[in-house]
This record gives C-alpha cells, sequence and structure tokens, in this order.
C-alpha cells in the first residue's frame, strides 16, 4: 500500500475521539467559587474519581461528598480509550505470574470477581453503558508469538479460564488477516462505550447527592491540622478525607512525580461498515481484538460498527510533556492507516471518520498501585497503564479502604500497596524509555530479548504490554 492511500483515507477524519459524538445531552456542572467543607473530596473526575464517589456514597450514606474536575468529566484518558473492560486488575494473566506470583491466584481471582460486581453495579444503577461481554481474541503475527499465545492458553487453563486456541485455519472463522498466523478466543472479556461509561457515572452520582464542579482545577493540596485544604483557582475544598484520581495529569503529591510517565497513544475509526465489509475479513462477531506484539495494536467494532484501530505507535516525549496538542500526531495517524490497510488488504477503500489520541499513565511495572498521604487522610490510585477501564472500580474500593482504615484483602496486596520503580530524572529518563522501545521494536521482528529487557525483567521493570 502507498503511502498516497494512508493520506486519502485520513483525508476527512475528524481530530477527536469518535466516542465524543455519542455522549448524551450533558449540562456542564458548575465552577467552584467560594469555599467548600465536606467529609470526603476527590480530586479528577474520570472512571477512578466517579467510581470512588459513587462507591463512597454506598459505604457512607450520609457523607458530604464532593468531586473536583479541571475540565470536564472523562475528558481526559476515560474518554479516549478503546473501551476494553478486562477480568483482570494486573494487566493480565502472565503479567499477575511474571511480577506477582505469589499472589497470582489471588489477583486473577479478584480481578474476575471485578468485572462480575461491575457489570452487576451497571444493572444496579440503570447504566447504559453499551456493556457486552463479548469476548477478546489473541492474535499472533510471528511464529514466535504464536508460542506466547500456547503459553497464555497453558497459563489459561492453571487457572481455570476458558479459552480456545485457535491454529491458522481455525482462525479465519474468527478473523480473515494476512497479517495473523494464530489466535486465543477469551469469552470472559467485556467492551463498552467509555464516554458513555463516564457520562452514566456523572449521572447516578449527581443523583446521589453527589457535589461536582467542573472546570475546576486543584493546583494545591496542604493539610490543616486534621483536615485538607484544596486549592482551586476561584475557591477552596476543606476536606476530611482526600481521593487523588487524577492518574497522568501533574501529581500533588511531591513523592509522585516520578512514579508514572506520560505515554501517548493514537486511535483511527473508520466509517461504518456493512455487513458484506465485515465478513470479507471474517469478523462476524462482537468481539474485541489485540495482536501479541510489544507494539500491539487493539481493535474493536463500535456499536454502529465502525472500526477502532489503535495503538503500535506509543510515544514519550523529552520531560514528560503532557500538551493537549501532542494527541494529534499526522505521522502516528499515517503508521496506524498503512498498517490496518495491509492487515486487511479487503478494506483498503474504506475511509477514516475520526483520529485522536489520549495519555496512558505508565509505570514501569504496567499494574496499578495506590496508597496514602497525610496520615492516611489522603490516598491515591495510579499507573493503570492503558489498563484501567475496569481495574479503576477496583481501584477506588481499594482507596476507600485505605481512607477507612481498613484492612482488607484489596490492600494488603503487595501489587497495590508496594510502590513501583520510580523513573528517573532527565535526561536519563527518556534515554531510557527509548532504549527498552527499540529493544521491544526488535524483539518483535526477530523474539529475541535482549539483555536490557532481561535486566529490567529481573528488576521488575517493564514497558511491554
Amino acid at each position: 500500500m502507498t503511502p498516497h492511500n494512508a493520506y486519502r483515507s485520513l483525508a476527512d477524519a475528524r481530530p477527536y475521539p469518535f466516542w465524543q459524538e455519542t455522549r448524551p445531552p450533558t449540562i456542564i456542572a458548575p465552577r467552584l467559587t467560594g469555599d467548600v467543607v465536606c467529609d470526603i473530596a476527590i480530586v479528577g473526575g474520570g472512571f477512578v474519581g466517579l467510581w470512588t464517589a459513587l462507591l463512597a456514597r454506598q459505604r457512607w450514606a450520609d457523607a458530604t461528598i464532593v468531586v473536583l474536575d479541571a475540565g470536564q468529566c472523562g475528558g481526559e484518558a476515560s474518554g479516549r480509550n478503546g473501551g476494553f473492560c478486562a477480568p483482570s486488575i494486573s494487566h493480565g494473566v502472565s503479567n499477575a505470574l511474571k511480577r506477582w506470583p505469589e499472589e497470582a491466584e489471588q489477583l486473577v481471582r479478584l480481578g474476575r470477581e471485578n468485572l462480575v460486581a461491575f457489570e452487576e453495579d451497571l444493572q444496579r444503577f440503570g447504566m447504559d453503558v453499551a456493556f457486552e461481554r463479548s469476548g477478546k481474541l489473541n492474535v499472533a503475527s510471528q511464529p514466535w508469538q504464536v508460542e506466547g499465545l500456547r503459553a497464555m492458553q497453558k497459563n489459561y487453563g492453571r487457572f481455570g479460564i476458558d479459552c480456545e486456541f485457535l491454529d491458522a485455519y481455525e482462525l479465519k472463522s474468527r478473523l480473515d488477516s494476512p497479517a495473523y498466523i494464530a489466535g486465543v478466543f477469551e469469552p470472559n472479556y467485556a467492551l463498552l462505550n467509555p464516554v458513555k461509561m463516564v457520562s452514566e457515572l456523572r449521572r447516578v452520582c449527581l443523583e446521589q447527592g453527589v457535589q461536582l464542579f467542573e472546570h475546576s482545577p486543584v493546583t494545591d493540596l496542604q493539610a490543616e491540622g486534621s483536615q485538607q485544604r484544596l486549592q482551586t483557582g476561584m475557591g477552596s475544598v476543606k476536606a476530611g478525607k482526600v481521593a487523588l484520581a487524577t492518574n497522568i495529569a501533574p501529581p500533588l503529591l511531591g513523592a509522585l512525580k516520578s512514579a508514572v510517565i506520560p505515554i501517548y497513544d493514537y486511535a483511527l475509526t473508520t466509517q461504518p461498515l456493512d455487513d458484506d465489509q465485515l465478513w470479507a475479513i471474517g469478523w462476524v462477531g462482537r468481539y474485541g481484538i489485540a495482536d501479541s506484539g510489544n507494539q500491539f495494536h487493539y481493535l474493536r467494532k463500535t456499536e454502529d460498527n465502525r472500526i477502532l484501530w489503535a495503538g503500535y505507535d506509543a510515544i514519550y516525549h523529552y520531560g514528560s510533556r503532557r500538551d493537549e496538542a501532542l494527541t494529534q500526531r499526522p505521522e502516528s495517524f499515517v503508521i496506524l492507516a498503512r498498517q490496518f490497510q495491509l492487515a486487511f488488504p479487503a478494506l483498503a477503500d474504506v475511509t477514516f471518520s475520526h483520529a485522536w489520541g489520549g495519555i496512558i499513565d505508565t509505570s514501569a511495572r504496567t499494574t496499578m498501585f495506590c496508597g496514602t498521604a497525610s496520615s492516611g487522610r489522603v490516598a491515591y490510585a495510579q499507573g493503570f497503564t492503558g489498563q484501567g477501564v475496569s481495574a479503576s472500580r477496583f481501584a477506588a474500593l481499594t482507596m476507600l479502604d485505605l481512607l477507612d482504615g481498613t484492612s482488607t484483602e484489596r490492600t494488603k496486596l503487595a501489587m497495590t500497596s508496594t510502590p513501583p520503580f520510580a523513573f528517573p530524572p532527565e535526561p536519563f529518563r527518556y534515554m531510557g524509555v527509548s532504549m527498552a522501545q527499540r529493544s521491544l521494536a526488535r524483539e518483535d521482528l526477530t523474539g529475541h530479548r535482549d539483555w536490557l529487557l532481561k535486566g529490567l525483567d529481573a528488576l521488575g521493570i517493564g514497558f511491554d504490554s
């Protein structure tokens, strides 16, 4: 495929997430002005913050709960992602075994229980988020990745997780593409519309008496005796407890400044496809798909049968830049468009309706972590590394346990309670990330894990999927 075809396919792509066009009519919440007193203040109105508010209301029926968002709820990572809702809190079974072998069985169980409870909460509160537990197809493009899928199948069997290995011939019944040579299908995996998820969480929180202030960025957090004072541009909040759900935003706690880095991820959606076009690539089900590379693609169907095609070109910018302008990267969109055309020659003439980017809060071990500050009056959760749609609910419960001073199975996990390896300062940060990404790209081509990646593995550090 020539670059010209990629440019043509992107000519009319709108520069914002497709999901925004599915947002239900919403009245923007007021900006915080003046001073407010509450029992619990939550900073951040994405998945983690809104789940924290909703679950806090179930735990503390009479509490005064305030949510502060710097923009509009879900305007950042929560409204820009692919909507993959995993039965995992540990970035998958393999990652649990690799990084937390002693509690892997526990992590796998908790992840599966969390997805069940997630769906039950959707039903309980009447949240229409286009949730569908339609499964996930993991595919391989290289022979060495087939070995990885076999290992995945073995690990799944160890924990009683239902899955099916598909050889090249069998794969064609699930996905017919010259790019992929084998697969593993797992039925217990869900998808949802992330903007509808935010909108419905927001709606239910407001119905349950949570106070929400949008366009109210918190600029400072300080202890005042047994209380916490949060300053915004036009007001302040005094709270007994604070939950920080800001993820990739510059942290309010100095101790978290090197805990995660911002990695930019890019996505495209096609125009809506008809049944004949989807039959031409053998994709007749509603399951999501992800390939097995370190530089991996993830793809799914939207409610109106667009294909969301995303991933691969993960970018770290020197100095941990967090600029909105960086969410538009034409060279990444062209790479994705060309790769789509190579993966699906039958859809080479399809054009893209939207092209956008977002920031992933990447920890050096690819799993979320939680903690407290100010004698347990402030809790935080971050580091989801692109796997936060379902894990956000688990993180919210963990923060509430911590703020409650309660020792639970969640708070005692090494995964949640152990801080990740801190990223070094610049220029070593940029150099280290660049070296690791080059090594991961070479492994994708050769299947060989070099000395750098093996060394990082030994330290419990990784950037792979």
